[in-house]
């Protein structure tokens, strides 16, 4: 069995406890557990990784040509 997989039984089973060990949901405590699991991991690599990264310079938008209002004059009549 991985580290992971370990981390996620520990989990599911205090999530489990903590609702009361209802019979029967073991897939969602395994699920909620593996979910929250992962996004720590991915949070905490993305942070390392932005750390590393160089900054990005970004240059300001061009702005659009605005050839007309789009109304027209009322003719009289």
């Amino acid at each position: 069995m991985t580290n992971l997989e370990e981390a996620i039984r520990e989990r599911a089973y205090h999530l489990w406890t903590a609702d009361g060990q209802p019979e029967g949901k073991a897939d969602v405590y395994w699920l909620n557990a593996q979910r929250e699991l992962l996004t720590e991991t991915v949070e905490g690599s993305g942070s390392e990784a932005a750390a590393d990264a160089a900054p990005v310079t970004t240059r300001p938008a061009k702005k659009a040509k605005v050839t007309g209002s789009g109304k027209r004059k009322a003719r009289a009549a």
